[in-house]
């Protein structure tokens, strides 16, 4: 949900640790996984056992407080700004930033580049419980992962798993500050472009990641102008900020008969295939689904698409939309859209009120998920109002 647009910027800590070579830290995106050859060995081998005088991993969290951790998600937060600020985010810039107009909700994590197994990787350090509502809805529902990171262990983006041959169970040495030997637990996509692992809080400062490099901010009922030029005046000319809001569609070969942005898209297809329903709704859900195309799955239900239909339900759904041709592609978002707005319509989202919630809920079986959607769609109507 945040990453294809974040740029690489890469700096250096004003005071190195003391480890060997330097200690590079980015905001977010410091050294893809697409730059490693062969493979990250765990710390003995395959078997993941850790070597005779080796430190050894650290002890994981009770299994009560991995299980809160993991239970604690109620809600997804859509992001409308990156920022970086390379020696870390201040308590003051942090007060200051929460009292923007029209801040919602703001997180701020660590982050650095470290070595894996003799490798670099890109690491950022959450607070389990907090992030999981800033990650695409089918990483926030992935139990087991978050289940893992909470304990202790290290989590990985689906694509550094299989670039760095991570085997869950096995132990791996990361060396930043210090040299720790963590358990590999779980992968999923992380919505973060150049991410390759997640550490908790603790483990971040036993490694020596640069305190609250980053942080995500959500003010989606404020004009982004006037964001960011007041977000720029609290970070000062070292900061940087990148706008997460309204993606680009892809290039077509009819581009000029489509629907440009995600916006027009949602514009086009409420009008077109589901008349009284309001345009809000199918952007509120385009962005908790996949955060407009980011993250097109599959889920660990299977879900795929712009608009994460499960392929039994596109089945009976899923159309040519805007005068297509061939068979419907669930993937294609200017057919998945109207798909959307074609199977929300038949449950009776267009009479509004309750049969609109019903409809919400039957795209996604959760009550929080429809309290989220119709937020997200009146904080959209009054944005672009």
């Amino acid at each position: 949900m945040m990453g294809r647009l974040i740029q690489r910027w890469v700096v250096q800590r004003s005071r190195p640790l003391a480890i060997s070579g330097s200690l590079c830290v980015s905001a977010l995106v410091v050294i893809g996984v697409g730059a490693f050859s062969g493979v990250f060995q765990p710390a003995s081998g395959e078997s993941g056992r850790v070597p005779a005088g080796s430190t050894a991993p650290a002890a994981p969290a009770s299994p009560a407080a991995a299980h809160a951790a993991a239970t604690s998600f109620r809600q997804i937060i859509l992001p409308d700004l990156l920022i970086v600020s390379p020696s870390g985010i201040t308590s003051d810039q942090l007060t200051r930033l929460n009292k923007i107009s029209g801040v919602r909700n703001m997180i701020a994590f660590d982050g650095a580049e470290i070595k894996a197994g003799g490798r670099p990787v890109s690491v950022i350090g959450v607070n389990p419980a907090q992030f999981r509502s800033w990650v695409p809805l089918q990483t926030a529902s992935d139990q087991p992962f978050w289940t893992a990171l909470a304990s202790g262990e290290f989590v990985a983006a689906t694509t550094a798993r299989t670039s760095l041959g991570l085997h869950a169970g096995a132990s791996y040495r990361l060396t930043g500050a210090t040299s720790q030997t963590v358990r590999f637990g779980a992968a999923a996509s992380l919505g973060i472009e150049g991410v390759d692992l997640l550490v908790d809080t603790k483990l971040s400062a036993e490694l020596g990641l640069v305190h609250r490099v980053a942080a995500l901010i959500s003010a989606p009922g404020v004009n982004l102008t006037r964001l960011t030029a007041e977000v720029k005046t609290v970070l000062g000319p070292s900061g940087k900020i990148v706008s997460l809001r309204q993606q680009e569609l892809p290039v077509t070969k009819a581009a000029n008969q489509f629907p440009t942005t995600y916006l027009q898209l949602f514009q086009d297809s409420a009008a077109k295939y589901c008349p009284g329903l309001s345009w809000t709704v199918l952007a509120a859900i385009g962005q908790i689904e996949s955060a407009d195309g980011t993250n097109d799955g599959p889920s660990p239900a299977g879900a795929l698409g712009p608009m994460q239909f499960e392929p039994a339900t596109w089945a009976v759904w899923g159309i040519d939309g805007f005068g297509q041709t061939g068979p419907p592609n669930i993937m294609n978002p200017y057919d998945a859209v109207p798909s959307a707005a074609r199977m929300l319509c038949a449950d009776g989202a267009a009479g509004g009120g309750a049969s609109l919630s019903a409809a919400i809920f039957d795209y996604n079986h959760a009550n929080w998920y429809v309290s989220e959607v119709l937020s997200l769609a009146a904080e959209y109507a009054q944005d672009y109002s």
